[in-house]
């Protein structure tokens, strides 16, 4: 393979890689935005169980969405158990602030989880 071939090569391999990172990048704000759109919701959740004092956890719930995401993500190609993962970690951080909301009389500033 001559040097000219293999440079048009790297300089196609390059343009291919930047173009995937700027997909990546969209994608990752993408992410972003819906999770803020997500948190803004689950605030409004805790505000609302926290003025009807109904814990800031559902079992039944979460199991629901388990299965739900699960599913999900076996349609979509993706590991079910990263999903299971990714949703454990999101509803951790959506109880926690609950909690805090609860703890605070129904409202805490911010509004992030």
């Amino acid at each position: 393979m001559s040097t000219v071939t293999q440079m048009h090569e790297m300089s196609d391999a390059s343009a291919e890689l930047q173009r995937l990172r700027d997909s990546i990048d969209n994608l990752d704000a993408v992410l972003v935005h819906t999770l803020a759109e997500r948190f803004k919701c689950t605030q409004k959740v805790g505000e609302l169980k926290a003025r009807h004092s109904l814990p800031p956890a559902d079992p039944i719930r979460e199991a629901t969405q388990i299965k739900r995401l699960r599913s999900l993500a076996e349609t979509a190609k993706l590991d079910p158990d990263f999903a299971e993962k990714f949703l454990a970690f999101i509803v951790r951080q959506v109880i926690r602030h609950h909690e805090a909301i609860s703890t605070a009389g129904g409202v805490v500033e911010g509004g992030r989880p």
